[in-house]
């Protein structure tokens, strides 16, 4: 039988909980106001698919750059917080409008660098554009709104690509090029970090010299370039496959403006968990973490067109990186098991709420589309 001691904790505990309810409400009631009104907004305009497309395609292109700005831009911000947000701003976004202009003038008016037009075995689009569109193909990118702002690195390739597939093959694809390029990822970000962790300790002290901004401004630069060739599919699946100028022109500037807010913004509280990384504050840290990503994507790019989730390729280099680090710590062997143990809970962490946003968009993919969702019970039944 529960004590009088044990109800009155647990009324306590209750109550606490409601206050930070409450607490939490309050402090994000304008969010949940933009969250209600975008909500009913894309009730309202589903069912018109040339609105809806732009509809989807305006929160899509601002929710999954914010999301994904930890990867890309996440240790470009940390290492270059003492900078006018506006510089920053204008470089990356220069660099945008160049890559889109360029895949636009080679793919014939697609921004995808190929990737919504990968096909399935009888030749047909594995993510073609809808000729309508269902009320939670416009929602997905306000989930993944919300899963942003509770500081979740979900997949975006996931979260709004699975909506749009044909089949459980073309998801199927993209997790397992995810999950090798995770994989991939998390080993070499162990062993590079492994192997230098015990010289960066000794050289990188003091204020870096002039050379290691040049050399981080360019390897940002490229990685930033590289991942919009992987993931701005991500935000043109709303749009036709091939762009007019007119159209090219709304998406370029939505995006560029967009990049804008999130550097005014500081990356938001998504930049949070790369805060909490080791040293990403350093840049020439940040400048050797950019350089390693940007190569494993370059690989990754050059082998298929599949499209892949970035952001697990992302949180598999810090991981792998973290415990990297920790094993090289100069400490006794209590010391260093609970430095381990606590970058294996922080890698477990990320690996989680990445999979909450991966079993997000399986969920949404069901919902949507009836054959996707017969085939997935099918399989399991």
């Amino acid at each position: 039988m529960p004590t009088i001691k044990d109800q009155t904790n647990s009324t306590e505990r209750s109550r606490n909980l409601i206050y930070q309810f409450f607490d939490l409400v309050k402090e994000e009631r304008t969010f949940i106001m933009l969250i209600g009104v975008l909500f009913f907004g894309a009730a309202v305009v589903y069912p018109y698919p040339g609105i809806a497309m732009w509809f989807g395609f305006l929160v899509a292109a601002y929710s999954a750059v914010s999301n994904d700005s930890i990867q890309t831009l996440g240790t470009f911000i940390a290492s270059n917080a003492n900078r006018k947000w506006y510089v920053l701003w204008l470089y990356i976004g220069g660099i945008f409008l160049a890559t889109v202009i360029v895949g636009w003038l080679k793919y014939d008016g697609g921004v995808s660098y190929g990737r919504l037009l990968t096909t399935e075995a009888d030749g047909s689009l594995s993510f073609p554009q809808p000729e309508s569109f269902a009320f939670l193909q416009i929602a997905a990118p306000i989930f993944l709104l919300i899963l942003t702002r509770l500081r979740m690195p979900v997949s975006t390739t996931f979260l709004l690509l699975s909506s749009f597939a044909v089949s459980p093959s073309a998801v199927g694809s993209v997790i397992n090029k995810s999950l090798t390029a995770y994989l991939i990822a998390f080993g070499l970000g162990f062993v590079v970090w492994y192997l230098i962790t015990n010289l960066t300790r000794k050289y990188f002290v003091g204020k870096p010299a002039f050379g290691w901004a040049i050399a981080q401004w360019i390897t940002s630069g490229t990685l930033w370039s590289v991942w919009i060739m992987q993931d701005a599919a991500n935000i043109a699946i709303y749009l036709p496959r091939s762009l007019s100028v007119v159209q090219f022109l709304g998406f370029a500037m939505v995006v560029f403006l967009g990049l804008g807010l999130i550097f005014f913004l500081k990356g938001d509280k998504i930049q949070d968990i790369v805060n909490e990384k080791s040293e990403v504050t350093d840049i020439r840290a940040a400048t050797i973490i950019d350089f390693v990503y940007a190569l494993i994507l370059i690989y990754k790019l050059t082998i298929s067109t599949i499209p892949m989730s970035t952001t697990w390729v992302f949180i598999g280099l810090l991981g792998g990186r973290e415990i990297g680090i920790r094993l090289r710590q100069k400490s006794n062997g209590s010391d260093k098991r609970k430095s381990v143990g606590s970058a294996l809970r922080m890698v477990g962490k990320d690996v989680g709420l990445a999979t909450v946003g991966l079993l997000v968009s399986v969920l949404l993919a069901m919902a949507v589309n009836e054959g996707f969702r017969e085939e997935v019970l099918k399989y399991f039944g």
